[in-house]
Order: C-alpha cells, then sequence, then structure tokens
C-alpha cells in the first residue's frame, strides 16, 4: 500500500510539472516581443515590413482584381486597418498546397501550369474598423501563390497574394496581433528614429543648443564686465559730473541734476558757482554791480 501511495504521489508530481510547463510556454508566446508591422500599397501593389516605423523591406503583392471593398460575395479587398489574428503552415515548406487551411501533402513549383491554390503560409486577417468588419468572415489571407508571374498586377479574388517564399519571410517577422493596412496611397517611406542624445553633453558657456526644449537659466556669477567699459566707468566717477556752461547756467542745471542724482555729485555741482565771484574781482564798482545784476536776471 505504501509504494502504491508512493507511485501516485510521484505520478501528480510529474503532472504538476507538466502543467506548470505548458503554462510558462503559452505565456512566452502571449508576451512574445513585437516584431513588425505591415503596409500594403493598391496603388503600388507592394508590401512593406516595418520594424518601429522604418521601412526595412518591400514584396511585390497582388490584391483583388475585382477592386476594393468588404462586402460578402464582392470578391473584393477591404482596406484599412488590420489584425493577424491567426497564423498558418507553420514549418511547411515553401509551395506546400493548403487546402481549408491544412496541408494535403502535395508541394507546387512557381508558375506551375493549370494551377492556382493557397501555398506556403497563411495570414489570416480581421479587419478593425467598421469599413472592414467583414474581413475575418470572408476569408481575407495574406498568403502565397503559385502564379508568382502576375505578382505586381491585381490578380487574386479579395486576398493578397505574395510569392511561395516571400510569404515565409513575413510570416517569419510578424507575431499574432500585428497590424496590417491596406491603403489606397503609396507605402510610406518610414524613417529610422532619431537617436537620443548623450545626457552627459551639455552646452557650455549657460547657452543652450538649438535643439533643447528650453533655455538654460544663465548664472550671474559667470557674467564679466568688458575690461574696457570698467576703465571708462571708473575714469568718469574720478572726474565728476561736467561743469556748467557760463552762457547758460539754468540749462547746465538740468543737465547735472539729470545727469547725477546723489546728494554727492549735487555737491559738486555747486561750487563753481560759489566760487566764481569771489575769483574774478575788478577795481571799478560800477562794472561788478552790473554784472551781478545780470546774473541775478538770468538765474530767475
Amino acid at each position: 500500500m505504501q509504494l502504491v501511495s508512493r507511485h501516485c504521489g510521484c505520478s501528480r508530481h510529474l503532472v504538476w510539472i507538466a502543467v506548470v510547463g505548458m503554462l510558462a510556454s503559452v505565456l512566452s508566446q502571449c508576451t512574445a516581443v513585437k516584431k513588425a508591422d505591415v503596409v500594403v500599397s493598391v496603388k503600388e501593389q507592394k508590401l512593406g515590413l516595418y520594424e518601429q516605423g522604418e521601412l526595412k523591406k518591400t514584396y511585390s503583392i497582388s490584391t483583388s482584381k475585382f477592386g476594393l471593398g468588404d462586402r460578402p460575395g464582392s470578391n473584393c479587398t477591404p482596406l484599412g486597418q488590420h489584425q493577424v489574428v491567426a497564423k498558418i503552415g507553420h514549418g511547411l515548406p515553401a509551395g506546400a498546397v493548403l487546402k481549408s487551411r491544412r496541408w494535403n501533402g502535395e508541394v507546387l513549383k512557381p508558375n506551375a501550369p493549370g494551377r492556382d491554390p493557397i501555398v506556403s503560409r497563411i495570414l489570416w486577417l480581421k479587419g478593425s474598423e467598421s469599413s472592414n468588419r467583414n474581413a475575418y468572415g470572408r476569408f481575407i489571407y495574406i498568403h502565397g501563390t503559385p502564379e508568382e508571374k502576375r505578382l505586381g498586377e491585381p490578380a487574386s479574388y479579395g486576398c493578397v497574394r505574395m510569392g511561395m517564399k516571400d510569404v515565409v519571410s513575413v510570416f517569419d517577422s510578424v507575431n499574432v496581433g500585428a497590424k496590417v493596412i491596406i491603403t489606397k496611397d503609396k507605402l510610406p517611406k518610414g524613417e529610422k528614429p532619431k537617436e537620443e542624445k548623450n545626457s552627459d553633453e551639455q552646452p557650455k558657456d549657460g547657452t543652450a543648443s538649438s535643439d533643447d526644449d528650453h533655455a538654460l537659466p544663465v548664472e550671474v556669477a559667470s557674467m564679466q564686465a568688458d575690461p574696457k567699459e570698467k576703465a571708462h566707468a571708473e575714469a568718469k566717477e574720478k572726474a565728476g559730473p561736467e561743469k556748467p556752461a557760463p552762457a547758460k547756467p539754468a540749462t547746465s542745471k538740468k543737465k547735472s541734476s539729470s545727469s547725477s542724482k546723489t546728494p554727492s555729485t549735487a555737491a559738486k555741482t555747486k561750487k563753481p558757482v560759489s566760487k566764481k565771484p569771489v575769483s574774478k574781482k575788478t577795481s571799478a564798482p560800477a562794472v561788478t554791480k552790473k554784472q551781478s545784476s545780470s546774473n541775478s536776471r538770468s538765474a530767475a
């Protein structure tokens, strides 16, 4: 009885290990890193493979020979944004015939005469917009075709046809959930994303480059006066304010008051006025009286 119970315990343990392994594999597939997106150009009859917005490769394809649309039974290719909801044919040889999404064991060569089945791989699309909501139910695929000579022109019955080996390459480059856009316009060029700048590299001397979002603040300590301007300012302070002109004393007072507003400079301007009558003395008393009277009149 003990041996039987030990055997049952071991078997249960093995079952749990198997279950955990299966869950881990499923979770790893669900969290797989996104590989690429697809854009189909009806105008150019090309398919573009994009990684992070950059156009990596283009392929020649065929859309519907009946035009564009999503009406059931129309055999038209639906426009707009789609999503890859299933990938069928993993591991099969290029040219493997898929009948009802299953390999029938047959492998065709390119441009096999009289044959036009689905071959190699299937990427099953589902419309993401109201204008292409019937795509999944209409079995709109990206799939391989043996009629490679007709690629580059509308020739399908609604699906997006690719070369036998080209569809394998796209199949391996996209995941389930990848975005597929079918457009009437040309393929977007798709530029390589700009490299991020090194955060250690900063502009010098407090200046900001043209690519910066915000200007850097200028440090006050780094701002120094020009030596010539400094010397000129010091000489001007030593010389003091300019003396008023004798012809227009009223005007000279206005200039002196506007040029210097401090009390110390105002005191200096009064000195030449007080010394004027003392320094100039004449022998004729009548002349001095006339000069003083004229000065008093102009000051008034």
